[in-house]
């Protein structure tokens, strides 16, 4: 299927590895030029240059905080005019609600919430005034099913999901949508982390640890970046006009109810 969208610019957030980096690649597969963003400079470039040299697109690196407004400014003046915004942040630590102070919540607030917001507010009437925009917000499954110890991201990620049910609803007449894309478990550096975390304190291997959180998936394995990517690349598309406010859980059929 061609996804309408060469020629396209988007920019990606938490985009070096992982399932930002899932979306980038999937986005230029379709030829879409880049501005993609993370902290960590090293990975980030090498994973520009990565997708420069696969898929033949414009890629431009920002290596900077994006919950800050100094490194959102930075990431827009490499691309003013976006058509896509795929919104994207690593989520707060795990916890008991009764440890977290407020400087706790806000830190949550800022990465999962206001970060976001800050995008589509930076962005949306210009791709309402041009006519085509895309804006996909990475969250999480808890957003569905909440996880008791996720309290910071069950909050922040939510509040988000409600901003956007209302401001969705008022973009699409001018050619704009905003979807979120909601998580289970993937095959990716966090799971791997949390996978090892849960294997040492178990005693046993990494490699058992890992294979019975495959087994015990009702999909028999964990999500990969590139099928969540090629997701991302469907709500950014032509085809996906029609859809907006939507949240789609990708969790392999973790989540257990009907609606």
């Amino acid at each position: 299927m061609d996804m309408g969208i060469k020629g396209r610019k988007a920019i990606v957030c938490a985009a070096s590895k992982g399932l930002g980096r899932g979306c980038a690649e999937a986005l230029a597969g379709e030829g879409v030029d880049l501005v993609i963003n993370a902290r960590t400079k090293s990975e980030l470039e090498a994973t520009a240059e990565e997708i420069r040299k696969k898929y033949g697109v414009n890629v431009t690196a920002v290596a900077v905080d994006v919950t800050t407004d100094e490194g959102r400014k930075q990431v827009l003046a490499a691309c003013p005019e976006p058509d896509i915004i795929v919104n994207n942040a690593g989520g707060p630590p795990p916890g008991n609600f009764r440890d977290w102070n407020r400087e706790d919540w806000i830190k949550a607030l800022d990465a999962n919430m206001l970060t976001p917001i800050e995008f589509i507010k930076a962005s949306v009437d210009g791709m309402m005034k041009r006519g085509f925009g895309r804006i996909v917000n990475i969250t999480s499954s808890s957003v569905k099913a909440p996880i008791d110890i996720l309290g910071l991201s069950n909050g922040a990620r939510s509040g988000l999901t409600g901003f956007v049910a209302g401001v969705a609803r008022t973009t699409i007449r001018h050619g704009v949508t905003i979807n979120g894309l909601l998580p289970g478990p993937f095959d990716t550096d966090r799971l791997r982390g949390t996978t090892k975390a849960r294997a040492a304190k178990a005693g046993r291997s990494f490699e058992e640890e890992y294979a019975a959180g495959a087994k015990a998936h009702p999909a028999g394995r964990f999500g990969t970046a590139e099928e969540f990517g090629m997701m991302c690349a469907f709500l950014c598309s032509v085809h996906a006009g029609y859809m907006t406010g939507q949240n789609i859980l990708m969790d392999g059929g973790q989540y257990p109810g009907t609606y």
